[in-house]
């Protein structure tokens, strides 16, 4: 299982709406708006990298209002 925290930037007014519609999203564990240099800040899950790129890109980044995300894949050292 691969996990990731995702920095998501939104149009002005838009963090709380985009924040609960990725909630739904299936994989999405968490997703909280945030103060700072980003809006929303989600953590999502997958069985794989692909399948968490495909997550980020075909669901995550189609929802309305969202201008830029940054993927952070979690990693144990």
């Amino acid at each position: 299982m691969v996990h990731a925290y995702i920095l998501i930037q939104t149009e002005v007014g838009k963090a709380a709406a985009v924040a609960a519609e990725i909630a739904g999203i299936q994989g999405v564990t968490t997703a909280e708006d945030v103060t700072g240099p980003y809006d929303v800040i989600v953590r999502a899950e997958a069985d794989s990298v692909d399948l968490l790129g495909q997550l980020v890109v075909a669901r995550i980044q189609n929802v309305d209002g969202i201008t830029r995300t940054l993927t952070c894949p979690v990693v144990h050292l």
